[in-house]
């Protein structure tokens, strides 16, 4: 079910794997993805699932994600009233919440403060690398009184296997150098990954970097690899009460 799960301090975060859902092929078998293919029903016995592992007493938040830079606070009244915003990340001071960010190959970012009373989540793709939802994400964090930062980076497509076109590649790497990559057969390439974590460095987070590349890994899904039957796996944070 876990590609990694840990503590830090009050916090519990994990990023999940493709296992031990319900599934059928090619979506097998924790797909969490909220829309798509999958049958409705085994997407949400897979939520349920999860949350009765992870934290079966919590509120869930997620999004519908867009790869902009949008950040949504989760207080107690929204909590209560959830439609799932378009946004793309995610923080809270409010315990019995879990937030929740899915991907396939975008990169996934759980973060939290050194007491434990701040946490977040942020899904950054290719877009979200440029717009700055990390970036947006650790401000919002700090405006709700974070201390020092810790920032868990998850499984993303690795710069290996990301090949773009060589405008793209410029376009990209000209606002975040970090990102500029090479495929494993030698065509222009974007690491996310690499580029998140030096905005993350930048703003003065320390990184721990849990990435596992999805396309080479079978154990993880992967849009790049499997095109629109791949399923998502997510990052999870919450505050133990």
């Amino acid at each position: 079910m876990y590609a990694a799960r840990l503590t830090h301090g009050p916090v519990e975060l994990a990023f999940t794997d493709r296992h031990g859902g319900v599934s059928g092929a090619p979506y097998d078998s924790l797909n969490l993805a909220w829309v798509g293919g999958d049958d409705p029903e085994a997407l949400a016995e897979n939520r349920r699932l999860l949350a009765d592992d992870f934290a079966p007493d919590d509120f869930v938040a997620y999004l519908q994600q867009v790869h902009g830079n949008d950040v949504v606070v989760v207080d107690e009244a929204s909590a209560e009233n959830w439609p799932p915003p378009r946004a793309d990340a995610l923080v809270t001071v409010q315990r019995r919440v879990t937030l929740m960010v899915r991907a396939a190959d975008c990169v996934p970012v759980l973060l939290a403060d050194e007491s434990g009373a701040v946490v977040g989540a942020a899904h950054s793709g290719r877009q979200g690398l440029v717009a700055g939802v990390v970036p947006a994400t650790v401000a919002a964090m700090r405006a709700l009184g974070a201390g020092r930062l810790t920032a868990w980076v998850g499984p993303a497509v690795c710069g290996r296997c990301y090949e773009v076109p060589q405008q793209m590649q410029d376009d990209v790497a000209a606002l975040e150098p970090a990102s500029r990559a090479t495929t494993s057969w030698g065509t222009p390439a974007l690491d996310v990954g690499a580029g998140v974590r030096a905005q993350l460095q930048r703003d003065g987070v320390e990184v721990v970097d849990l990435s596992t590349c999805t396309r080479e890994s079978p154990d993880l899904f992967s849009y790049r690899r499997d095109g629109r039957e791949s399923g998502r796996q997510a990052g999870v944070i919450r505050i133990a009460p």
